[in-house]
């Protein structure tokens, strides 16, 4: 399972007016804001902006300040393999050490959806047990019990984090992670689609191809 919300894509008019530094052709940008402050591509500018991404990584450089914000639930499994790309992301994360212990534990805090039933049950039990101990550690505060929690967290708990990263990010994410195993990373290269231009900035996304 893993989640997107708050998503906010900004800076794309500084980063076309970079785009037109090293020619001096700000005068040809037509790009401007609708009704709802969102960012418009014009016909100059958009064409600019494909024919750099075509060109190839030197030469799209102002992808890397077009700013992404999103937050991001997932399993724990799922942020090891994020966790991969320290270039240019940054991430804040929910606390486990501070507030694993300020709710209880529910199944649903978990991902289980390609669980078999034989496991699922091996999950719930796993979940009665963390919440008795929980409740254990509640009543006494012993950091014995809070390591316990610690340590028997299952890797397929579930963990929110703001993230931010550039176009850039997301088009290396989704060339290395759209054939993956994880389901997490399909989704996750779905909702890079999604993104305000993505596609007709990168359109052979729409061939199932890489774009390099």
């Amino acid at each position: 399972m893993i989640k997107f919300n708050n998503t906010a894509v900004m800076n794309f008019e500084n980063a076309m007016r970079g785009a037109r530094n090293p020619l001096n052709s700000w005068a040809r940008s037509d790009s401007s804001y609708d009704e709802n402050g969102n960012f418009v591509f014009g016909s100059n500018d958009l064409d600019l902006a494909k024919r750099l991404c075509q060109a190839g990584n030197d030469h799209r450089k102002f992808i890397r300040q077009i700013f992404i914000s999103v937050d991001i639930t997932a399993p724990i499994y799922w942020w090891k393999e994020y966790d991969t790309y320290k270039v240019g992301t940054v991430a804040n994360s929910t606390s486990t050490m501070h507030k694993i212990h300020s709710k209880p534990f529910e199944l649903t805090d978990f991902s289980t959806d390609h669980m078999t039933d034989e496991a699922l049950d091996t999950m719930k039990v796993m979940v009665e047990s963390l919440e008795e101990i929980r409740l254990k550690y509640m009543e006494t505060k012993d950091k014995a019990l809070w390591y316990s929690l610690i340590q028997l967290l299952p890797e397929s708990y579930h963990q929110m984090r703001t993230c931010t990263m550039s176009y850039e990010n997301a088009i290396a994410m989704y060339n290395a992670r759209h054939n993956h195993k994880l389901e997490e990373w399909h989704t996750f290269c779905d909702w890079v689609c999604e993104l305000p231009y993505f596609m007709e900035l990168f359109p052979v996304i729409k061939d199932g191809e890489q774009a390099e």
